[in-house]
């Protein structure tokens, strides 16, 4: 588990960045909680990194934008079956 400091929010966002990873797939990853992730990614790593930042905002902007695509997806999987 990562500890609590001003490189958490660094690696958690180089994370999203570079895998293009949603929040849950970055709590997972790190087995921290999707809060504490989002927390880091949005709060704390704007006070730390602006150019970070701002990639990591793109890719939580390009996953919410698609996220009811997954949604359907995953639904469509669930029911395949049946």
């Amino acid at each position: 588990m990562l500890e609590h400091d001003d490189k958490r929010p660094r690696i958690l966002g180089e994370y999203v960045a570079s895998h293009e990873a949603t929040v849950r797939q970055a709590a997972a990853h790190f087995k921290i909680s999707k809060s504490t992730v989002h927390k880091d990614i949005t709060v704390r790593l704007k006070a730390l990194d602006d150019e970070l930042y701002e990639r990591v905002r793109q890719v939580l902007e390009r996953n919410k934008a698609l996220r009811h695509i997954r949604g359907g997806q995953a639904t469509r999987e669930k029911y395949k079956g049946k």
